[in-house]
């Protein structure tokens, strides 16, 4: 069955099913369930494919997809700075995915009614409607690298308790929106096998890179609905480093200390961009490597030695415009260690600080459940995953992120520029015609993973 569930899957991808055609699928695959269902066994709860029957996505206003590109990169500054705040937290290494934690939110938006709706709103730093907002981030992440390109893949997944009846307005939401696959699973009698099927799916989704997205007892007997966004990046930069040209160079931490790191090299033109004082503090300076295809680049921000920790505090998305908004081409003598760490992060704490306390506390999610159902949700769990890798060749990322609910021409010859990066630096991958952030992180030592 799970076979014949990908395959449907798969072919709805990148286009809209007609109505008949799904009719007839998920007739097929739910007379197959009625068949499975007792049968799951502890390992492998009953896994349906279900959906509303969905319409073909309706146009997104340009402007609306690119308010929401903006609201993302605020979103997931405001996400850096919440996870960095304390002093222990402050000089680790961090990667994120503001795209894919905004995404598991604008799955859940949809359903939210009232002060609940409003907070997340705000946090998600957008005016739009629930609707609209879905629409405009499922348009964002629908956006694919061309032929010959980086590697970019997405899934999005809702997982719901049996028995448990979800309002069709809400589910015509996520599949105009996400193309969500929905799968009926056993959070009641088997939490924890349903916990390992969801954990096994974003793994499988990621190329293994992400593991145990949800943690032992982040998805209990309570839970009726967990929402997955599954990201997946391999991508080659457009003009790689020499594998000859790395070498051990210092690498000055926060602590004052410099152990020496393999620290790639190269020169040539690339977008490039230096400031100093104005609205932006510290000095700094930023470049741009672009990934082979480019519609996918890799941006480096790095604050004057000593100014690290005041730079990234003061750093606002309008800020990370100007940033952006001044990179160049110049000729650039560029130094970059090599890096690759994980991190794993519980979310509740930070969405919280960030003013979202209804959907936790006083929920109302009115519009998910649909008719007859009697158990009211709320948010009990928050979580991501993420990775990154960067090297010679390129950068391999992924992210999972999940919610838990319970009951150019050539440049004229300028003077090459030099940036070598020995201090810590802020990095960024977005998608350069949107400006939509996939992943945001700080590197303050390349040797921890």
């Amino acid at each position: 069955m799970n076979s014949r569930i990908r395959r449907i899957r798969r072919a709805s991808r990148g286009r809209r099913p007609s109505v008949p055609f799904l009719a007839a699928a998920l007739a097929a695959l739910l007379l197959t369930a009625t068949a499975t269902a007792c049968g799951g066994g502890a390992d492998r709860p009953a896994v349906v494919l279900r959906a509303s029957a969905p319409a073909t996505a309706a146009p997104v206003d340009p402007a609306q997809a690119a308010a929401t590109a903006d609201a993302t990169n605020a979103f997931g500054l405001d996400l850096l700075h919440t996870l960095t705040a304390a002093p222990d937290q402050a000089g680790r290494n961090l990667v994120l995915s503001p795209s894919g934690l905004a995404t598991v939110l604008a799955m859940v938006l949809p359903g939210a009614r009232g002060a609940t709706a409003a907070e997340l709103a705000k946090a998600l730093h957008t005016d739009l409607t629930p609707q609209q907002y879905a629409l405009a981030t499922g348009a964002l992440d629908r956006r694919t690298p061309p032929t010959g390109g980086p590697t970019l893949r997405r899934s999005d997944d809702l997982w719901v308790q049996q028995g448990f009846p979800l309002d069709q307005q809400y589910l015509g939401t996520l599949a105009a929106a996400f193309d969500t696959g929905v799968h009926t699973t056993d959070f009641r009698k088997d939490a924890e096998g349903s916990r390992r099927t969801v954990n096994a799916t974003v793994e499988k989704e990621t190329e293994g890179r992400i593991k145990d997205l949800f943690g032992e007892k982040a998805i209990d007997s309570t839970t009726r609905l967990v929402l997955t966004d599954a990201l997946y990046l391999k991508a080659d930069w457009a003009s790689p480093f020499h594998h000859g040209s790395t070498t051990d160079q210092p690498f000055h931490r926060l602590d004052g200390s410099a152990p020496a790191v393999p620290t790639m090299s190269r020169t040539g033109v690339l977008r490039y961009a230096e400031g100093s004082g104005g609205i932006l503090g510290e000095p700094w300076q930023a470049v741009e490597l672009p990934y082979a295809g480019g519609t996918l680049a890799m941006d480096l921000v790095v604050p004057a030695q000593g100014g690290f920790e005041a730079f990234r505090k003061g750093l606002d998305q309008a800020q990370l415009a100007l940033v952006l908004g001044s990179l160049a081409d110049r000729a650039v003598d560029l130094a970059l260690p090599r890096f690759h760490f994980d991190t794993a992060e519980d979310l509740v704490p930070a969405l919280r600080a960030l003013g979202v306390a209804a959907a936790f506390d006083a929920a109302d999610f009115g519009g998910i459940p649909g008719p007859g159902a009697q158990e009211p949700l709320a948010i009990g769990a928050v979580a991501q995953k993420a990775t990154v890798q960067v090297d010679e060749q390129g950068t391999v990322a992924a992210a999972g992120s999940g919610v838990g609910m319970t009951a150019a021409g050539a440049p004229a010859p300028q003077q090459m520029v030099q940036l070598h990066i020995d201090r810590p630096f802020l990095f960024l991958i977005r998608d350069t015609a949107t400006g939509c952030p996939l992943f945001l992180g700080q590197v303050t030592d390349p040797q921890t993973r």
